[in-house]
């Protein structure tokens, strides 16, 4: 997948008006989820990701605790301006659903077991994992 493509698809998805907007989209899911995924699946991403989207993404250095599915859409609303949080929700989903068709049902699983409960959603998939007992 080649940059202009993958914003190009990011548009369509989202719905965006223009590709200027995609863009920002983008680069703000990316750099908040560069500090999120580590080992071997950061690798592996950032092979499947355009050289300009990996080089966003692998820019980030990995926090030792992951953020709750709630706060990774709340550092992507503060990467876009004058956003609502259901724009930044919106926003996180359209491009996390897109990189998990374009990962594969295999690498977005493992990346979805190393993060918290709750990202599933974000990647456009259930979350079938039963909740504990009470």
């Amino acid at each position: 997948m080649q940059w202009q493509q993958l914003v190009h698809d990011i548009r369509l998805s989202g719905r965006y008006t223009t590709s200027a907007e995609a863009e920002r989209v983008v680069l703000a899911v990316l750099t908040v989820l560069g500090g999120q995924v580590s080992g071997d699946e950061r690798c592996a991403l950032a092979r499947l990701l355009p050289q300009e989207a990996a080089e966003v993404f692998t820019r980030q250095i990995p926090l030792t605790e992951p953020l709750s599915a709630p706060a990774f859409v709340d550092a992507v609303a503060g990467h876009l301006t004058h956003v609502s949080a259901a724009e930044a929700r919106w926003a996180t989903g359209t491009v996390l659903t897109l990189l998990a068709r374009h990962a594969g049902d295999e690498l977005t699983r493992r990346i979805l077991a190393r993060l918290p409960r709750g990202y599933a959603l974000l990647f456009g998939l259930a979350d079938l994992t039963p909740a504990a007992a009470a």
